[in-house]
């Protein structure tokens, strides 16, 4: 009877420490010490120290590789789910044999995630890149844990909460007027909460776009562009305000998501419906229910012959050139006649003449009087057709804020960069191939705004 509970106990021990062995449990509680300090001089709680999987994560964060963290995190919690299952669960050979690669696979994995963030810590604590194959044997990583966090000579470069509140009490020219005309936003803030915390996906957008402008929207991967997009579709609401044509799209949304029209990257059509069908299932979604059907037929030929579909009015979807696939996607949105477009990517996967055609189809859209917003991967071979630039930017705390927002030619001459790319280059992290200029823009641009 006693034999249950203690088998249950060890278990418990086993999930906490990764080990049941005194001595082992004595080097984790030097470990999970040691780590208490380091988050105390980081700025982050010293009790995530207690916390498995949890800790991984915010050692990251006190390193700057949060990306890492989140990886290393989820290997942690898999290892000890295969470690711990293998303790609970009756497995024969050949089921010991495949957990147990699984299991080398995942540390070999969480091996090389580790040492970028161990890399990150010496960086931090200004120490030399050698001290990483330290960390390697964990007997040893416990004890330098443990000098690094309770050493008074030792300390960070920086902290993690410095960080998110570097760029905060910047002024950044206050909020956009609303015009009668146009699309303004206001955007104060989007979260989510990922990783045991709030974070800060995008803060202090503001901007007004006139009417019949095309507008290029660029930045870094993970810089919060969709999400950018996302909130000022109202499809992701953020904590803003955002107007068109002088109506609240957030306050009215039903009303006005007849005004937006949102092409996403992915193509969402049946594969075995003709380009007609699949016009007119589109119509019945996007233009009012009351609309007799002779006037929806009417709208759907407009459309096609707009976007030049009537040539292949009848063939099925997925015998669609690449370039015929786009603007079928595209055509589906703008039966509703849209004040604001927005198209993610519209351009991928096309070669360069279709993908200009593409685009100056949507210039032409906007000198109707429409505003449309288009993230593309490749600028500079159809940069002449906009009018103006977005460049968001991941800042220090890895928050997408507005770095630049006018002309194609002020957006030159503000980052002194002939290209659109290389704009991109200046603003992304080292890591991810770029110059790291990310802070510097964003602070030159609210300095500006400011003036």
């Amino acid at each position: 009877m006693i034999f249950i509970p203690v088998n249950v106990f060890r278990i418990l021990v086993n999930v906490y420490f990764g080990d049941t062995r005194p001595y082992f449990i004595v080097l984790m509680m030097v470990y999970m010490a040691g780590l208490w300090k380091m988050f105390e001089k980081s700025g982050v709680k010293g009790w995530w120290a207690l916390i498995p999987c949890a800790r991984d994560y915010m050692l990251a964060r006190c390193a700057g590789r949060e990306p890492e963290g989140r990886t290393v995190s989820m290997l942690v919690f898999l290892s000890l789910f295969i470690d711990t299952a293998l303790h609970i669960v009756f497995v024969d050979n050949i089921g010991y044999l495949i957990f147990g690669v699984i299991y080398v696979i995942l540390i070999m994995i969480l091996t090389v995630y580790r040492l970028r963030i161990y890399g990150g810590l010496c960086e931090v604590y200004g120490m030399r890149k050698r001290w990483i194959w330290l960390f390697l044997v964990e007997q040893i990583r416990c004890l330098v844990i443990f000098y690094w966090g309770f050493s008074s000579k030792l300390q960070p470069a920086w902290k993690v909460e410095d960080l998110r509140k570097e760029l905060t009490g910047i002024v950044f020219g206050g909020e956009a007027a609303v015009m009668e005309k146009g699309l303004t936003v206001n955007l104060k803030e989007r979260t989510a909460v990922e990783f045991f915390q709030k974070k800060y996906l995008l803060r202090d957008i503001h901007m007004y776009i006139p009417q019949g402008h095309m507008v290029l929207l660029l930045g870094g991967s993970g810089a919060g562009k969709t999400t950018f997009l996302n909130a000022v579709n109202g499809y992701e609401k953020a904590k803003a305000e955002v107007v068109l044509n002088n109506e609240n799209i957030y306050k009215e949304y039903k009303k006005m998501q007849y005004e937006v029209g949102f092409v996403p990257q992915q193509e969402l059509m049946r594969s075995k419906d003709t380009v007609f069908n699949t016009l007119m299932d589109a119509a019945m979604l996007r233009l009012p229910f009351d609309l007799s059907n002779a006037s929806r037929k009417e709208r759907v030929e407009e459309v096609m012959g707009i976007f030049g579909l009537k040539p292949v009015r009848s063939n099925l979807v997925e015998k669609l050139s690449g370039g015929q696939k786009k603007r079928l996607s595209i055509a589906m949105e703008f039966l509703s006649n849209p004040s604001l477009f927005i198209l993610d990517e519209p351009d991928s996967g096309l070669d360069g003449v279709m993908a200009r055609e593409l685009m100056t189809q949507l210039r032409k859209i906007a000198d109707t009087g429409k505003i449309v917003i288009v993230i593309t991967h490749t600028p500079d071979r159809v940069i002449d057709l906009f009018d103006d630039v977005i460049v968001l930017a991941k800042d220090s705390a890895r928050t997408g804020r507005l770095a630049y927002y006018g002309s194609i030619q002020d957006a030159r001459e503000f980052f002194h960069k002939d290209t659109m790319e290389e704009i991109v280059k200046s603003i992304n992290r080292k890591e991810e191939g770029g110059d790291g200029l990310a802070d510097e823009f964003i602070m030159k641009y609210a300095e500006v705004q400011h003036a």
